[in-house]
């Protein structure tokens, strides 16, 4: 490692942005706020570090690292999991801010994990919008469902909450529509991606805005990062399940619902899976398997530039 190479973490936190610096080994700590921000930029642009590591914490981390990304600096946002994991591997059970700093730097000169492209604020909003969506879903599927057990005023009450609840899910669906819409390159991209039966409006939105990636990367390295890649579990003469974990749940549970459509009625997923549980394999198997099929045609199509062409054989 070249004595330049400088190795940030920032442990992320509603108030505070704790930060470790190697090789120096120096802890800073600023404000998570405007001017905090402000002043982590100007110290890091004297710094020039070779990466900056963040863990995703919800959405606190976004401000800063926008604001890193904007001026350039090289950011990686990586899984909490994978922070603890290596923390525990390398002996440090502690935890404190200051010492997950430590972690995400070290973690970085260590792993080197790959910047990746931030979304823009156009990106974001469409992000922000596609999560709202989902969370006015599940509110409206938990007063549907308290509905059926409740009677007298109550039952107004929720009546009445789930047709404001409709209002809004319907409000949040023109609205993302518009926001497709509005970008002549995401218009182009989910025409492109509808023209696939079993890809519709939502996993299309979902795809623009949570997986930029999409056409960017290999077919193993996009099934690796949605979390639809089969893992080994081998030691020795023991040969255990392949199974999949980690990755990008939000567009894996919109896929998941995709692929229940694309079963039926394009031909070519149908014919994957029919030809997976012929084989006897559980249905749960041939579906994430034929999420990861989907997923590789759309990623060869965006990558092309080619819509959607089917000719039976």
């Amino acid at each position: 490692m070249a004595k330049s190479e400088r190795f940030i973490g920032i442990d992320v936190s509603k108030d505070t942005l704790d930060v470790h610096v190697l090789p120096e080994g120096k802890d800073f700590v600023f404000s998570n706020d405007v001017d905090g921000i402000a002043a982590l930029c100007r110290k890091f642009g004297k710094l020039r570090p070779q990466l900056i590591v963040l863990e995703a914490t919800g959405g606190l981390q976004i401000p800063v690292a926008s604001a890193l990304g904007v001026k350039k600096h090289p950011v990686a946002v990586i899984n909490p999991r994978q922070a603890r994991d290596f923390a525990r591997a390398t002996g440090r059970l502690a935890k404190t801010d200051k010492i997950d700093a430590q972690v995400l730097a070290f973690f970085g000169q260590q792993v080197r994990p790959e910047a990746r492209p931030l979304k823009d604020e156009q990106t974001q909003e469409l992000s922000a919008l596609l999560s709202r969506r989902k969370h006015l879903i599940g509110m409206l599927v938990m007063e549907k469902n308290r509905l059926a057990l409740s009677f007298g005023s109550v039952r107004n009450d929720i009546e009445q909450h789930i047709e404001w609840l409709e209002e809004r899910l319907g409000e949040i669906n023109t609205r993302l529509g518009k926001a497709v819409r509005s970008s002549p390159l995401w218009r182009e991209q989910d025409n492109l991606l509808r023209s696939v039966p079993g890809v519709g409006e939502v996993l299309s939105t979902s795809l623009l805005a949570n997986l930029p990636e999409l056409g960017k990367l290999d077919r193993r390295s996009i099934a690796a990062l949605v979390g639809v890649a089969p893992m080994n579990c081998d030691s020795g003469k023991y040969r255990g399940k392949r199974r999949t974990w980690g990755g990008r749940s939000d567009v894996r549970a919109v896929l998941y619902m995709a692929i229940m459509t694309a079963i039926r009625f394009n031909p070519v997923i149908s014919k994957f899976y029919k030809r997976l549980i012929d084989a006897g394999k559980p249905h749960k198997v041939a579906a994430t398997a034929s999420m990861r099929k989907l997923l590789t045609i759309l990623n060869s199509m965006v990558r092309t530039g080619q819509p959607w062409a089917y000719s039976p054989s």
